[in-house]
């Protein structure tokens, strides 16, 4: 069967470890690999099902031990399995696919949309969205949920529980934004900042290291200089940069931008970023709550032309919400035969397919290592809008308050997610395991 391997498995870093990063991303597939056979995951006993979903519900911490002899007999194997793929979901519309949003016209396009046409119908839909969004908030706030994703057909927004990726308050970062959604955020007196902007900005300025002669020769040909390239990016205090010159009595020579001038070079810039990874925009603590309150009313959040057409933003939750609804990844194994070198060896290997969030695939990862006795590869298939999550935030701490235990993850994966981000805009590609230690590439 055709597995849609990549052509060539990229190289990985060579130090292993006993965990790999908090990857934030949300993935859209996997595909592990192992010499072991993966039949412990094939056709689970209505029983099994049934206690998979309990446990999911209860919050049920399953340790296995770290190698399973017979993995296909145990039921304790099996029945973690069913666990780890829940996720909660809201709008539930089964002949839709709503996750992802963007992009997803073309998939949706022909299906059929009572609400397209019909404006009390959006209403009653934006309400009841209103509501299940306003739900995980609560639940957020109150650390009984870690963390949810809204996704619109033109942004992806990532709320984090205090205590999570090193920050000890709430966070929410959106990506990709546009210069339109950040104005009328600030409008709404929503404090943010643009964390790659701002890194972006401060490389610059260590990295041009130029003389006092250099800098006065660029300033006095300044009116030429702006029609070759780009200029350079703007900083907060352009206006009052001039100083130094009147020190040197140079200062009549030089044409000195006006106000206006250097708020439209500032937003020249910001454009620039606009729709790119680079305009993922950071809310922090109370802020988040007008957020909330913002995107609730926020006209942009609903397409209002196309296949998209009055369809609310998909919910994705590892917790139970008002109004959300119980879905589970899809799951197959695949029994094939590969060319290794010169002989041909049997791969097995195990499909996951849906919206599949952080905490899963560490739950999945850790039942593999068990299973398939530390040994496994797994290709994965990143929504990449959603990859620059793993920026790091300001200020983030390497330690903070883990008051999450209700949460409903698994201590391990608690600990993982709350550790500062690292893989940058770049998200984990291809992971490895042998002899029980992690090797990643992004």
């Amino acid at each position: 069967k055709d597995l849609r391997l990549p052509v060539a498995v990229p190289e990985v870093p060579s130090s292993p470890r006993h965990e790999f990063p908090a990857d934030w991303s949300i993935k859209t597939r996997l595909l592990f690999m192992s010499s072991q056979p993966f039949t412990w995951a094939e056709h689970l006993k209505a029983q099994e099902e049934a206690q998979g979903v309990a446990q999911h519900c209860r919050a049920t911490e399953t340790n296995l031990p770290q190698s399973v002899q017979e993995p296909q007999l145990s039921t304790e194997l099996r029945c973690a399995f069913q666990q780890s793929l829940v996720y909660w979901l809201h709008p539930s519309l089964p002949w839709l696919q709503l996750f992802p949003r963007i992009g997803a016209d073309r998939k949706i396009a022909g299906k059929a949309s009572p609400w397209s046409q019909d404006e009390a119908l959006q209403q009653v839909l934006m309400s009841d969205w209103s509501v299940s969004f306003t739900s995980l908030y609560n639940l957020l706030k109150a650390k009984l949920c870690p963390y949810f994703y809204i996704c619109t057909y033109q942004f992806t927004v990532l709320f984090r529980a205090a205590g999570l990726a090193g920050s000890d308050v709430i966070t929410a970062v959106i990506s990709p934004t546009t210069r339109g959604l950040r104005e009328a955020m600030r409008n709404e007196g929503i404090e943010f900042s643009l964390p790659l902007v701002e890194e972006s900005r401060t490389r610059k300025q260590k990295n041009s290291e130029v003389s006092l002669e250099t800098e006065v020769a660029n300033s006095l040909k300044v009116g030429n200089s702006m029609e070759d390239g780009e200029e350079p990016a703007p900083s907060d205090d352009d206006d009052e940069s001039f100083s130094w010159l009147e020190e040197m009595g140079v200062q009549d020579k030089v044409k000195k931008p006006d106000a206006i001038s250097i708020k439209l070079r500032k937003e020249k810039h910001e454009v620039r970023v606009d729709h790119k990874p680079e305009s993922l925009a950071l809310v922090k603590g109370t802020n988040t709550f007008t957020l909330l309150n913002f995107l609730i009313n926020c006209k942009s959040l609903v397409a209002v032309a196309g296949p998209q057409a009055g369809l609310p933003p998909t919910l994705l939750s590892p917790v139970a919400f008002r109004g959300g609804t119980m879905q589970t990844l899809k799951a197959r194994s695949i029994n094939a035969r590969a060319r290794v070198r010169l002989a041909y060896e049997d791969i097995f290997s195990l499909e996951i397919v849906g919206p599949v969030m952080p905490h899963s695939l560490h739950s999945l990862t850790t039942l593999l290592k068990s299973a398939q006795r530390g040994a496994f590869s797994a290709v994965l298939y990143t929504h990449e809008p959603t990859a620059v999550f793993n920026t790091d935030l300001d200020n983030a701490k390497e330690t903070v308050c883990k008051d999450l235990p209700m949460c409903g993850l698994h201590p391990k994966t608690l600990d993982q997610l709350s550790q500062c981000p690292t893989l940058g805009k770049s998200s984990i590609r291809f992971l490895e395991m042998k002899d029980y230690a992690y090797t990643w590439k992004s």
